[in-house]
């Protein structure tokens, strides 16, 4: 074999696999498509926890000598007009900081492969997946392409896909299913965007949501979200319709200056994606490649974190075991992930499916915000360091709407 492990994808998820098990001692080879640093579509928010997770890589200091944002919590405004605001330091429990952070995606997912690198992993740029590779029925590596066109076998005992939403390591361990609902994203960066406090702000309308989020001095990330149906009007002109949209939002219009776009209007999604199967004999998948509903919870970097260490923990001890690694040897990552994220699933679906119906959605705001209580426990579970069971209760749906 060539190395240990081979991870395709070296963006949070490859990244900080890829140090936790170059730390344990194994050869890491990592391949991306891209050159870092790089943009990328996201809403460029991270909880308490993912903080928490961060620290664990030993990467949080750089990331506020880089200029990362301290976020408190979160202020959700509703279609009819309800808010509610949540802070992370107000909850029951008590977090890992009293606020999240907020950064640009080129710098932390650069920082996150210095760090790789730092640990002893080799990180291989402008590198493609092109197939993978099989041994006896069971993946042992991929056939990669690099800068140069060239194509190269690297045989791996272990094959890890942090390749993202369309995920060529997911498509050959079963597929991705796609579930409602079918949203698609548009993200920018501008300035001189006015009244923003410490929190993020989510602001829901009758046809999709909009976040908005300081990630510089005087940069701000500002999302929008829509059915894939409606996304189809962008086509042609993807910057129009992405500030056509933003001025339907009563708490947006006004704020937002086409003048001051400091990046362009990426594009990403459909989301609501799910693998059939997150591992086999000799893969396994971690982040988007493995699973991606929606970003209103702003819990795709935790998520990615997270299951880089539960990736890595059941890697740990299957390339402990002699011989091919076997569909068993892997199988306890499932449940893993299953118990560690199981809620954060539930809340995710609450809220997604929530946004169908405005009326409903925007009164059970408004009592939340008449509750701070509620409104606080609501932005700790989606800051990923309050139990979901807080809020998956009778008691407590029963009050958001009653």
């Amino acid at each position: 074999m060539d190395t240990d492990v081979l991870i395709a994808g070296a963006g949070p998820a490859g990244s900080a696999a890829a140090v936790h098990l170059a730390n344990a001692g194994w050869r890491v080879v990592v391949v991306d498509r891209a050159a870092f640093p790089r943009d990328k579509p996201c809403s460029e928010y991270m909880s308490p926890e993912a903080v928490r997770l961060l620290d664990r890589l030993g990467v949080v200091a750089d990331l506020e000598a880089a200029g990362a944002v301290a976020l408190e919590g979160t202020t959700v405004v509703g279609a009819r007009g309800s808010r509610l605001t949540g802070l992370f330091s107000e909850t029951e429990f008590l977090p890992f900081r009293p606020a999240g952070l907020s950064l640009p995606r080129r710098i932390l997912d650069a920082r996150l492969v210095v760090a790789a690198r730092e640990a002893g992993a080799e990180v291989r740029e402008r590198t493609r997946v092109e197939a993978l590779l099989y041994d006896a029925g069971a993946v042992a590596g991929a056939l990669v392409r690099g800068p140069d066109g060239r194509h190269t076998p690297i045989r791996a005992r272990l094959t890890i896909g942090a390749d993202g939403l369309g995920s060529l390591v997911a498509r050959r361990l079963g597929h991705q299913r796609r579930t409602r609902p079918q949203r698609v994203a548009f993200v920018a960066h501008l300035g001189g965007i006015a009244g923003m406090g410490r929190t993020a702000e989510m602001h829901v309308g009758d046809a999709g949501y909009a976040g908005l989020n300081r990630v510089g001095d005087d940069l701000y990330n500002v999302a929008l979200v829509v059915p894939q149906s409606r996304a189809a009007g962008a086509r042609g002109d993807a910057t129009q319709f992405f500030f056509d949209a933003l001025a339907s939002f009563p708490g947006i219009r006004g704020r937002v200056d086409p003048r001051r776009l400091e990046r362009e209007v990426l594009v990403t999604g459909p989301f609501a994606a799910r693998a059939s199967r997150v591992s086999g004999p000799g893969a396994l998948l971690v982040g988007d490649a493995a699973d991606f509903f929606d970003p209103f919870t702003g819990q795709g970097i935790y998520s990615a974190l997270r299951g880089a260490e539960l990736a890595a923990e059941t890697a740990d001890g299957a390339l402990r075991t002699h011989g091919p690694i076997t569909a068993a040897a892997l199988a306890p990552y499932r449940e893993r992930r299953r118990q560690a994220f199981l809620g954060k699933w539930a809340v995710e679906r609450l809220i997604g499916y929530g946004m169908y119906f405005p009326a409903l959605f925007d009164r059970a705001v408004g009592r939340m915000g008449r509750r701070p209580a509620m409104a606080h426990t609501l932005i700790g579970v989606t800051g990923d360091f309050v139990p979901a069971g807080r809020v998956l209760n009778p008691g407590f749906l029963a009050r958001m709407i009653l």
